[in-house]
């Protein structure tokens, strides 16, 4: 009776200890969200500093929710692109805010998000405000955004590196042989290279052919932005990279990639001396996201007409879908509200994303459709990426922006299914036999293998659903199903050759497709009305509490940014269903 009271007690103390755990962190969140709701006081003579650390989403706070900084009960969200471009130009127009300094963190972007900040930051020197940057080390992608600054400082005993762009594409063929699973393969477009790594141990050459070509695209751009800057030519800066001559810091002086070389101390204090400090004296300095926060927005309600923005960013996945992905049936119903709304007379569709499921694809470009069917206007915008089932939600523009180094096209769809039953018996001991109704009962189940019958079946399913691609994207665009076949074929292109080819109207960012739908919509004034919405700072926190969140952010912070891509990458093509219209390949710059 004495151990059962005692087993008693000690379970009420845990809980009891839980409960006052969880109500200790609740109220540090609690109170970090009432520091964070505090009026933000720009003082005199400040400066803005940039890490870029946080990932950068289309919309603030539309990240999955494992990237939340549960560690340290940041309430902050990420912030969006469009309000880290905003931040920079208020900056600007700002008096009381004299320079920026940048001391990057391995910016989590893609290209053609880096460069729009970057093109931010050239503006932002153009009234004559100055732009300090300071390195331990500079990655490329830091040194492409710190390139920008009036004086670009490198640690003594850093390094930087400078060596170009490559695509690395994981292969899991051999392994999955090894296992005794066989990936049984239909796709439909001869550059629709997604399903290679499942049939091939290395890359065909027509995938190597469309890499190269945007590889090469690409390079040529990230140079010239970089050379205009720092006094050089595009030849000498890949004369560079092509021998890795930049091998201590000493290099990086040397080469003009960087005026000196300096410890951050010895940074600081010329910063002080840029706004007239003296040396004891304390720099005001605001991140990124604490300045915005402190940014007098307001909206005009009494202006009723809208224009309705919604953020598609992330892999396309059936159902609702969570924060960072777009839910076919969450989009669809919410582009359904928004073309019902009688105030809302256009829609700009920011799409950021590779693709994913072809039927979510479906549900949301027929919304979309029903949209311009009820009258309001529809014009894309492109970030990063907008290819394969990214392009098949954007084909139906009224006009269609992009980035010179958006990736788009891909316009190919593939299926994929396992065959687990000799893993099954050789690694587990479990073997299947079935009795069956019809010939075709089992067929899709991964403890069977297709026959050629259930093969031809589902290959015409592919190639059915890549002709109704071609059709939604000839209708869109306006040209035949034999033009857009011949630019098919689940090729990737950039933004510019996109163009040049009838797949992309102008090139421009988000504000220049706002403008459009503007001009489209004969508007002269009107709000902006953001979609989706995102949850609150404290609901994300607690969402994180959950097991599945707290695990995944476990995994990413014991992975590390680049293995964990890998793993999720693996993650969503098991958790496929059905065609796919998706990226044939993940491209990084380091």
């Amino acid at each position: 009776m004495g151990q059962f009271f005692k087993f008693i007690f000690a379970s009420c103390l845990g809980t009891t200890l839980a409960i006052f755990a969880l109500f200790g962190i609740l109220a540090g969140v609690a109170g970090s969200m009432g520091k964070s709701a505090d009026k933000v006081k720009i003082k005199a003579n400040s400066v803005l500093k940039l890490s870029l650390s946080d990932p950068i989403p289309e919309k603030t706070g539309n990240v999955a929710q494992s990237a939340m900084d549960f560690q340290s009960f940041s309430t902050d969200p990420a912030l969006g692109l469009n309000d880290i471009l905003e931040a920079i130009s208020n900056a600007k127009e700002n008096d009381n805010i004299k320079g920026i300094y940048l001391e990057l963190s391995n910016p989590a972007a893609g290209m053609a998000t880096m460069s729009k900040v970057r093109d931010a930051l050239e503006d932002f020197k153009s009234d004559g405000k100055f732009i300090v940057a300071y390195g331990n080390n500079y990655t490329q992608s830091e040194y492409y955004m710190a390139s920008v600054a009036d004086k670009v400082y490198l640690n003594p005993a850093g390094g930087l590196q400078m060596s170009g762009f490559a695509a690395q594409v994981p292969f899991f063929k051999e392994m999955l042989d090894r296992w005794g699973i066989k990936a049984q393969v239909f796709y439909a477009g001869k550059f629709k290279s997604a399903t290679e790594p499942f049939r091939r141990k290395n890359m065909s050459e027509e995938n190597r052919l469309q890499v190269r070509e945007y590889l090469d695209e690409n390079y040529d751009m990230f140079l010239e932005d970089m050379a205009k800057n720092r006094g050089k030519t595009v030849a000498e800066l890949k004369k560079v990279a092509d021998g890795l001559l930049v091998r201590e810091a000493q290099d990086a002086v040397t080469y003009g990639l960087v005026d000196e070389l300096a410890y951050k101390d010895q940074v600081l204090s010329k910063l002080r001396d840029r706004l007239g400090l003296e040396d004891d004296d304390k720099i005001e300095a605001l991140s990124l996201k604490k300045y915005h926060k402190g940014m007098n927005k307001k909206t005009d309600f009494k202006i009723k007409d809208k224009i309705a923005v919604i953020y598609a960013e992330g892999s396309i996945v059936d159902g609702e879908g969570e924060s960072g992905s777009i839910g076919g049936d969450r989009y669809g119903k919410m582009i359904r509200k928004i073309r019902e709304d009688d105030k809302v007379k256009a829609i700009v569709l920011r799409v950021n994303s590779g693709g994913g499921s072809g039927l979510a694809s479906e549900v949301i470009w027929r919304e979309l459709v029903k949209a311009k069917e009820d009258g309001k206007n529809v014009v894309i915008s492109m970030g990063d990426v907008a290819a394969s089932g990214g392009y098949y939600i954007a084909c139906e523009g009224d006009k269609i922006f992009a980035e010179p180094n958006t990736i788009t096209g891909s316009i190919g769809v593939f299926g994929l299914l396992p065959t687990l039953d000799k893993f099954m018996e050789d690694e587990v001991g479990i073997t299947f036999d079935t009795v069956k109704t019809g010939r075709y009962a089992v067929t899709g189940s991964p403890f069977y293998e297709l026959n050629s019958d259930e093969g031809k079946i589902i290959q015409q399913s592919v190639d059915n659903f890549y002709d109704y691609f071609l059709k939604r994207v000839a209708d869109g665009r306006e040209m035949t199903r034999e033009q857009v076949d011949e630019i098919a074929q689940g090729r990737v292109w950039t933004g510019k050759k996109a163009k040049s080819l009838g797949l992309v109207d102008e090139l421009g960012g988000l504000e220049d497709a706002i403008a459009a739908a503007a001009e489209l919509a004969e508007l002269e004034n009107y709000r902006i009305k953001e979609y989706p919405q995102t949850k609150e700072p404290l609901q994300q926190f607690l969402d994180q509490l959950s097991g599945k969140e707290t695990t995944k952010a476990m995994l990413k912070a014991e992975m590390g940014d680049e293995l964990y891509r890998y793993y999720e990458y693996a993650k969503e093509i098991k958790n496929m269903q059905g065609v796919q219209a998706r990226m044939p390949f993940m491209i990084e710059i380091q």
